[in-house]
C-alpha cells in the first residue's frame, strides 16, 4: 500500500484548497438567469467551492424537486424538512435556462424525496423530456438519490428519458455511513448502480466518493472494487470540505499527490473515466468526456 501522507487538519486551510470566488460578465449572467427563472442549484445549496469556476463558464448543476431534503446527511448543507409538492413549471423553467445559457451539457440532481412514491423519478424524466423539446442536441447527466423502496420502478421510469449518464454517489466508506450519510445504506446504493447497469446497459454509470472524513486506504480500495462489481465505470474522487457550521468536521486534508495515487488505482481497477483531485465533485467537469462524441 502506498504510504503517501495526508496533511494534518490542525494546520490552516492548505494553499491548494483556496479558490477565488466567481466574478465577471459570464458569471453575473449565469447568476441572473438562475435567479430570474427561480431555479435552485446544488452549487448554492451545497456551498460548492467550484461555483465560481462553473458559473464563470456559463454552466450550473440544477437542483430539482425543491431545496428541502427529507434526510439529514452530516456532510451536506442542504436544508432538511418537509418539502413542498413537485412544481410542474420547473421543467419549463429549466428548458429556458438551457436555452438562455446555450448549454450543450446539463447535469440535473435533486434532494432526497422519500415522501414521493417514486422518489422523484418521474420529475427527473419530465425535466429531461421538456428540455429536449427546446434543446434537441443537449446531453444530460442525472445525479439521483438512492430511490429507497422504489429502485426498479424509478429506473423503469428513467429508461424513457435516455440517453443520459446515470450517476449516484456512494459518498464515503461503509464505516462512516452512520455519521456522514444518515438515512443512506451502502448496499442499497450499490444495488441501485447494479440495477442501472442491468436495465440501462448502454448508459455510462458514474459515482463519487469524498475523502478526508477519517476513512482508511484499504476501505477506499474496497469501495472502488465494490463499485466496479456493479458495472460503475466512472468515478470522481475529491476532498470533503465542511459546507456549513453544522456539517461534519474535516478529519484531514489529502495532498494532491495522494489524489494522483487514487486516480492511478481507480484506472488499474478498470474505471474508464476518473477525476481525482481536491476540488473534484460529481458534476465537476462532467462534460469533458461526453462532449467529445
Amino acid at each position: 500500500m502506498n504510504t503517501i501522507q495526508t496533511q494534518s487538519v490542525k494546520s490552516k486551510l492548505p494553499q491548494w484548497l483556496k479558490r477565488p470566488v466567481g466574478f465577471g460578465q459570464i458569471y453575473n449572467q449565469t447568476s441572473s438567469i438562475i435567479e430570474k427563472l427561480r431555479l435552485h442549484t446544488i452549487c448554492e445549496n451545497a456551498n460548492c467551492p467550484n461555483r465560481g469556476l462553473c458559473w464563470s463558464k456559463g454552466t450550473a448543476t440544477v437542483l430539482i424537486l425543491g431545496n428541502v431534503c427529507t434526510r439529514n446527511c452530516g456532510f451536506c448543507s442542504v436544508t432538511r424538512g418537509k418539502p413542498q409538492s413537485p412544481d410542474s413549471t420547473e421543467p419549463q423553467r429549466i428548458a429556458e435556462m438551457a436555452q438562455q445559457l446555450n448549454l450543450k451539457y446539463l447535469v440535473i440532481t435533486s434532494v432526497n424525496r422519500d415522501d414521493l412514491s417514486d422518489a422523484g423519478a418521474a420529475h427527473f424524466r419530465d425535466c429531461i423530456q421538456t428540455v429536449r423539446q427546446y434543446n434537441p442536441n443537449i446531453k444530460f447527466e442525472i445525479l439521483v438519490p438512492d430511490f429507497r423502496g422504489c429502485q426498479e420502478n424509478a429506473i423503469s421510469i428513467l429508461r424513457t428519458a435516455l440517453p443520459l449518464v446515470f450517476a449516484h454517489n456512494i459518498e464515503t466508506v461503509p464505516s462512516l455511513y452512520r455519521q456522514a450519510r444518515a438515512g443512506g445504506d451502502y448496499e442499497l446504493s450499490l444495488n441501485l448502480l447494479k440495477l442501472a447497469k442491468k436495465h440501462l446497459p448502454d448508459t455510462p454509470i458514474k459515482s463519487s466518493i469524498m475523502l478526508g472524513l477519517s476513512e482508511a486506504d484499504n476501505e477506499i480500495i474496497q469501495v472502488l472494487k465494490d463499485l466496479r462489481k456493479t458495472g460503475c465505470e466512472r468515478i470522481t474522487i475529491g476532498q470533503y470540505l465542511k459546507p456549513s457550521k453544522n456539517s461534519l468536521e474535516v478529519a484531514e486534508y489529502i495532498i494532491p499527490q495522494k489524489f494522483d495515487f487514487w486516480k492511478r488505482t481507480a484506472l488499474e481497477l478498470g474505471f474508464k473515466w476518473v477525476i481525482s483531485e481536491p476540488f473534484a465533485r460529481s458534476s465537476y467537469l462532467a462534460e469533458t468526456e461526453n462532449l467529445k462524441s
